[in-house]
């Protein structure tokens, strides 16, 4: 008691703040009476005093801001601002970028007929000093690549990447920005000390415990497939130690003068791979049927376990064999016209069916054969565009639409069906703003977008609307992940083949901007925009390697499947106790009669080499097309 005694002036004044802080006008008064008539003085927590400092330095930041003060400006905000903010937070960095822009040009703005010279380049200076500097974090930022050539352009008010910052709304637009975020920190800076004392030692265990159990159930799904690729390793060493062994023992039976040829050659003969035995066959009458009828739950594990079948099945006869089974049983409802099919489940109203519907379909299209069965319905088609443009709230399902799209892509009549409906447009809005794209959205949008740019329908499509186009693709080159630069670099080049895109890339200056990439690009990169470039500056009226859109006879696609990673990335739902999934669900419910086909699989011509230099002319995939450069090898081609 008497510890609580010692500290009680303490305590009632931290109750007081809160209760002002949280504007409980009516229980303040009451509590601060009945602290009056008790005797009990609250010792002041020192909010007040630092709401009233706090408003004062607001004002004068403002001020300065109006007043174009910047050395007063960024005086006060370095003292005042938390280093850790300045440093750390994305929205205070993109800010302060901002307020240097507006002090760098405030002359030019605001200044009385001509601004002196002598300011103007020290501001100018001031803000190439912030670029070198602080300001060098983003530069692999898109939404800021354009400003880093602000101090070397000699009339910024005329020129068109800068008639933003230009127009009368720009600042005042700035000042509320800056106004909120003043408000915030200032806010954030005078939290309670009761808030203070609960964050730090009130933090909910819930939300902790479900923390530790998400990276639990994570880990022990890397752990499974590190020891599945463990346990291929030993098997391939056990394999190379007996062949060792062999050659050891045959080339000192050779030394001895024994006859060891006969055992010599059995020893170099190829190893023959441990047969992968067939999958059971299944009941697929039984399955579509559940698929149709069932509940969303056991819709959504049915997809998962026919994906997973083959997504972990091994490459060669046992991920053909499941394939063609699918196929053969018309898995999908492609052939069928009924009004209620498995295709339907895209558009089903439970989340998990649709993005498993998404994840199964996109497996399906990572295949040459799976492409071709799919194509076979333009009603496919149709589908997945619409679940494109109405998906807005499961990320993963959007993801796999898209991918499936693009692989969709690869054959020359499907490229002409997204041309005609206008994806082009679509890809073009979406990718203005880069940065709220994951890595997978972002590089399938670019090459699929590349894809169609590669066709004289598509160029004509962006033709109409070109200084976006340039405006997007100009952007995209800096980007941060770089492994959407061959797709970037092979849409340029394909749409300035086009006369009046030329046109319009040479009005916005794109050969400085292709030139400013030269200095910080690798060899490759540098080898593709000297391309780039040289298309830009030719004066040829059409791009004579391209053919005609009125030829829709399409050649086989090369034989290259690419099953990539991140279709069973994140899954969505999980077996509870008892409850059957994957391949036992399958083999368990719905195991069927022998149904394997033996279907040859088809051999498609070789591809199209690319050597890297140039860049990219054919239609690929991110998935075939790393494949490909990894082993320098071929790319997955499509004409």
């Amino acid at each position: 008691m008497g510890d609580i005694l010692a500290h009680e002036s303490e305590l009632l004044g931290i109750v007081k703040e809160y209760l002002d802080f949280a504007e409980f006008e009516d229980t303040l008064k009451t509590f601060s009476k009945e602290c009056k008539i008790k005797g009990k003085p609250c010792k002041s927590a020192g909010g007040s005093v630092r709401d009233s400092k706090s408003l004062i330095i607001q004002k004068d930041l403002l001020a300065a801001f109006d007043s174009g003060d910047q050395k007063v400006f960024f005086h006060l905000w370095e003292e005042h601002v938390p280093s850790s903010v300045r440093d750390g937070d994305c929205v205070a960095q993109k800010l302060e970028f901002y307020l240097h822009i507006h002090f760098a040009i405030y002359l030019l703005k605001h200044g009385p007929g001509r601004p002196d010279k002598q300011e103007l380049d020290e501001r100018i200076s001031h803000f190439r000093s912030y670029l070198e500097t602080r300001g060098a974090a983003l530069s692999q930022t898109t939404e800021f690549l354009p400003f880093y050539a602000l101090p070397f352009v000699p009339n910024p008010m005329v020129h068109p990447s800068f008639k933003d910052l230009f127009q009368d709304s720009w600042t005042p637009e700035l000042k509320l920005k800056l106004e909120k975020f003043l408000a915030l920190i200032f806010k954030a800076n005078s939290t309670p000390k009761l808030v203070t004392i609960y964050q730090e030692n009130g933090q909910s265990n819930k939300e902790v415990l479900q923390q530790l159990h998400q990276q639990l159930v994570e880990a022990e799904r890397r752990s499974m497939t590190y020891l599945k690729r463990y346990n291929k390793i030993q098997a391939d060493y056990h394999n190379l130690i007996g062949v060792t062994a062999e050659l050891v023992d045959s080339l000192e039976a050779t030394v001895s003068g024994k006859m060891a040829s006969t055992m010599l050659r059995a020893s170099l003969a190829p190893v023959k791979l441990k047969d992968v035995p067939l999958l059971p066959s299944l009941d697929y009458e039984k399955l579509k049927k559940d698929l149709i009828w069932g509940s969303d739950r056991l819709k959504a594990f049915l997809l998962q376990a026919l994906r997973w079948r083959l997504t972990t099945s091994h490459p060669g006869e046992q991920r053909e064999t499941v394939l063609q089974a699918y196929i053969s049983n018309d898995l999908l409802d492609c052939h069928s016209h009924n009004q209620r099919s498995v295709l339907q489940l895209l558009n089903s109203k439970s989340e998990a069916v649709r993005q498993y519907m998404a994840r199964l379909i996109n497996a399906f299209a990572s295949l040459a054969e799976g492409r071709l069965y799919l194509a076979q319905n333009t009603k496919v088609l149709w589908l997945l565009e619409g679940r494109l443009k109405e998906e807005d709230k499961d990320v993963i399902a959007r993801e796999n639409v898209l991918g499936a799209l693009q692989k969709f892509s690869l054959r020359r009549p499907l490229q002409t069906a997204m041309i005609r409906d206008g994806l082009i447009f679509w890809l073009i809005d979406t990718l203005k703003e880069p940065d709220c794209l994951s890595d997978y959205t972002l590089e399938y949008s670019v090459a699929l977008l590349m894809n169609l740019c590669l066709r004289s329908a598509g160029k004509n499509m962006c033709a109409k609307v070109a200084g976006v186009v340039l405006k997007v693709l100009s952007d995209l080159l800096g980007h941060e992940n770089h492994e959407i630069q061959p797709y970037v670099n092979g849409a340029l080049y394909s749409i300035l083949s086009v006369p009046s895109i030329r046109e319009e890339a040479r009005a916005m200056g794109m050969e400085d901007i292709l030139r400013c990439f030269i200095k910080e690009g690798n060899a490759e990169m540098i080898r593709q925009i000297e391309f780039i470039i040289k298309q830009l500056n030719s004066e040829e009226l059409l791009d004579g390697v391209l053919e005609s859109d009125d030829d829709e006879e399409e050649e086989e696609e090369e034989d290259h499947d690419a099953m990539e990673a991140d279709l069973d990335k994140d899954e969505l739902i999980q077996p509870q106790l008892g409850e059957l999934s994957g391949e036992k669900l399958l083999t368990t419910e719905y195991l069927g009669i022998m149904t394997h086909t033996g279907k040859a699989r088809r051999k498609g011509p070789a591809g199209v080499q690319w050597g890297g230099d140039e860049p990219l002319r054919r239609p690929v995939t991110p998935g075939g097309h790393r494949s490909c450069f990894s082993s320098a090898s071929f790319c997955l081609t499509a004409t």
